[in-house]
This record gives structure tokens, sequence and C-alpha cells, in this order.
């Protein structure tokens, strides 16, 4: 059995971000890098449930849920980089 650790952040806005990323509701942008919003309820829900969960050390539950989605809110689901398709 192996136990899963996940990588130390530096800032709550980059433990959002790996959390949004490990359980897929936002991907980076193949070509550019920016992160892309997947629009999936479940990915996101489950995000909020490990936020409130297991929360980084010096947020409490509720603030490490505002930080999860004030990252999903500054996330669009299109490349700036990329052509309009």
């Amino acid at each position: 059995m192996t136990n899963k650790i996940r990588a130390a952040t530096r800032t709550h806005r980059g433990w959002a971000i790996s959390v949004l990323q490990e359980v897929h509701a936002i991907h980076e942008c193949e070509d550019h890098g920016w992160a892309r919003d997947r629009a999936d309820p479940h990915a996101r829900d489950h995000a909020v449930d490990i936020a409130r969960q297991h929360p980084p050390v010096g947020l409490s539950p509720d603030a490490a849920v505002a930080e999860v989605q004030e990252v999903l809110n500054s996330i669009g689901d299109t490349c700036p980089e990329c052509p309009p398709q």
C-alpha cells in the first residue's frame, strides 16, 4: 500500500489550485499552460469537500472553501491565447 502525499505549496492559492487539479476540476491548456475550468459540478463539489475536511495549516474550513471558490471564479473555460473555435 502506498501513501499519497500532497506536495508542499507555498500559498493558499497554490494549495487550492493543486486540489482543483487533483480532482480534475481544472486542467492546463496543452499549448499555452493556462488553467481552464472543466465545468464539472461533481469535481467542483469534491474539491469543496476536500477543502472543508482537510484545510491546509493556517486556514479554517470555511476559509479553505472560500479559497477554492475564489480560484474557480478566477479561471475561465477557455485559454486566452487560443483562437476562438
